[in-house]
């Protein structure tokens, strides 16, 4: 250890607390047989300290070692965990995985917001906190640095606290302050802090951040769990404006977006131009830039969470990742096949709060599949030894590589056939089967896509009326809304697309229109509003002969939204899709008092030919290559 004279020449806050200065050893000695002992969190682990408790000789009987999440708590050898204490914790993290499994650690499955009540009321005790803590200033206050989260609540009610005391640890700023009275020992240790990073992501990860990044709007606040996943959709939202974060977790990912000028903070409803965070798990960088920067407010976890500063704050975002989830919408993200991993932490209260903000929006994401690619993510039942962590009520959007499925407010129905749209191909067909079975979709629902949703095509185009709508593939998924949507277009209408006159959309001819391969069978939707109620304002599809490479086409147009352009702007989008898959053009049959219709054709392109028969005309439209 540093020598004492020096130490306080350099940091004047320890004048009068010499005689607390020892060695972990020595410090680790005011616990007793039978204490529970609290250790930091994460990066800020007091490692220095847990080792000299692990080392003591002879060993303390009956010693607990609470923790959220550690990072060399437990020590490993050829594999296998070594520690001489039991562990319980709020989450299992790399540290205790194995610990877990083995039964030398035990897992607290609960929300993080309730846990500082449990410290209060002494259901949870605490006899003993160790932390890691920023030298004192001239005051005598020492920073938690790069975690609050619980611990703040956890030493304000620990009987006994002893910290470890590193120059490295960055200064922050919030409520990160702790008098060094507090204290009963103090350790000196001039390690390196902790550093964290997220491995590197595959392809397939990628395409899921970049779904999640697609939904993200300018303005918004967001909270990005640990998640390699949702830590990877920041790398997409550089050309975004005002974005801002409160978050009980910040990482390495937030500074490319703060360099560029896209976290601002502006459009926050609390805090305002200010990045609130629990506690940070990142590199040297990260660390550096956080300290004494007035830009960052570090706070307990159990006011971030909070439902109330959630739920009020404009447009937040939160991403959850999840290990399975079945085709009702429960979520299991703290097991997977029997073995507990990471933990509830902070997900439903920020789902919950996410989802009540003004334009916020409660974000699952996941992997179609396990990492084998033998078995899908997404079930028709989620399986033994696999909890649900987030309940289905509360789930709105859930996205994997193959696309987003908006759930809430829908029918288990909906919710099977949009989850099974997003599995991966191989496992649908097993899906759909099994949903049959239980009853979860039409006894003749098919799905003729396999692919992915082809978020590449959708467009947002601006209407003469100056509105926004979305132009995108339909889905087998959107039969539902089809048919309110025919409902709602008048008789007339119906008779000249159908040329019937029909009081109702069958099953089937909802699915016709909707359930395509979008190959030889292509349809899109006019869309208004947001992703989470979207209404159909528009149609558009067509059909491909392959003996002649033409497509009979087709369109519906609700009468409020006819005479806006929105016929000429689905028709080019048509032409501009048909056009890739190289079709020689379209033809259409059309009412012959369907004015509107034969003018929308006519101007499609140069080579338009009409011939008429009886009450109808049949239009050919050859594009030009």
């Amino acid at each position: 250890m540093e020598h004492q004279e020096n130490l306080l020449s350099r940091f004047p806050g320890l004048a009068g607390y010499e005689k607390i200065l020892s060695t972990g050893s020595e410090a680790v000695s005011v616990i007793k047989p039978g204490n529970q002992v609290f250790i930091g969190t994460a990066c800020a682990t007091p490692q220095k300290l847990v080792e000299a408790l692990e080392n003591l000789n002879p060993q303390l009987p009956d010693v607990t070692l609470l923790h959220f999440l550690t990072t060399g708590a437990v020590k490993h050898e050829q594999g296998k965990p070594l520690t001489r204490f039991r562990h319980k914790c709020f989450f299992v993290g790399s540290d205790v995985r194995l610990a877990a499994a083995q039964g030398l650690a035990e897992y607290i499955p609960i929300s993080l917001t309730q846990v500082p009540k449990l410290f209060e009321n002494r259901r949870i005790p605490i006899d003993v906190m160790m932390v890691q803590v920023t030298p004192p200033d001239a005051f005598g206050n020492v920073s938690l640095g790069v975690s609050v989260d619980i611990c703040l609540d956890a030493l304000t009610h620990a009987r006994r606290a002893i910290a470890e005391i590193n120059p490295n640890m960055p200064h922050t700023l919030g409520d990160t302050s702790v008098h060094i009275s507090r204290f009963d020992k103090l350790v000196w240790n001039d390690s390196p802090i902790l550093e964290y990073q997220h491995p590197h992501l595959d392809e397939v990860a990628k395409q899921i951040a970049c779904y999640i990044a697609s939904i993200i709007d300018d303005g918004s606040t967001l909270q990005i769990g640990l998640g390699r996943i949702p830590s990877e959709s920041l790398k997409y939202l550089m050309d975004r404006r005002d974005l801002g974060i409160h978050s009980d977790v910040i990482t390495d990912a937030i500074l490319p977006l703060i360099e560029n000028g896209t976290i601002t903070g502006m459009a926050k409803s609390h805090n305002q131009g200010k990045i609130v965070a629990s506690y940070c798990l990142g590199s040297r960088k990260l660390y550096d830039f956080i300290n004494n920067n007035p830009l960052f407010v570090f706070k307990p976890i159990k006011y971030v969470c909070n439902f109330n500063t959630v739920s009020s704050q404009y447009r937040m975002v939160s991403v959850t990742q999840a290990f399975a989830v079945d085709l009702t919408g429960q979520v299991c993200a703290d097991q997977f096949e029997g073995e507990f991993y990471s933990g509830v932490s902070t997900q439903p209260d920020f789902m919950r709060g996410a989802a009540s903000s003004p334009g916020g929006k409660a974000i699952i994401c996941l992997q179609s599949t396990t990492d084998d690619g033998k078995s899908s993510r997404i079930r028709a039942l989620l399986h033994e030894g696999e909890g649900v962590t987030v309940a289905r009520s509360d789930v709105h959007y859930v996205i994997t590589e193959y696309g987003i499925a908006y759930l809430f407010g829908k029918s288990i129905k909906e919710r099977a056939l949009a989850l099974i749209e997003i599995a991966h191909p191989d496992f649908r067909d097993n899906l759909l089967e099994q949903a049959r079975k239980l009853n979860y979709v039409h006894a003749r629902q098919v799905l003729k896509s396999h692919d992915a949703y082809h978020v590449e095509h959708e467009r947002t185009v601006k209407l003469k009326n100056g509105e926004s709508i979305l132009l995108r593939p339909a889905r087998a998924s959107d039969a539902v809304n089809l048919q309110n949507f025919f409902h709602n277009m008048s008789r007339e209408d119906r008779y000249t697309r159908f040329f019937q006159r029909l009081n109702s959309l069958s099953f089937n001819e909802a699915q016709r229109l909707c359930n395509v391969d979008q190959q030889r069978e292509v349809a899109f939707l006019a869309v208004s509003g947001s992703r989470e109620n979207e209404i159909i304002i528009g149609n558009a599809c067509y059909f491909v002969n392959p003996s002649s490479n033409l497509a009979e086409v087709a369109y519906m147009i609700l009468p409020e939204w006819q005479g806006t352009g929105l016929g000429s702007l689905m028709q080019a989008r048509l032409m501009e899709h048909a056009k890739k898959q190289h079709l020689r053009g379209f033809i259409a049959e059309i009412l012959t008092e369907n004015k509107n219709m034969v003018r929308l054709a006519k101007r499609a392109c140069d080579n338009v030919s009409v011939q008429r028969h009886e009450d109808t005309y049949e239009v050919t439209m050859l594009f030009d290559h």
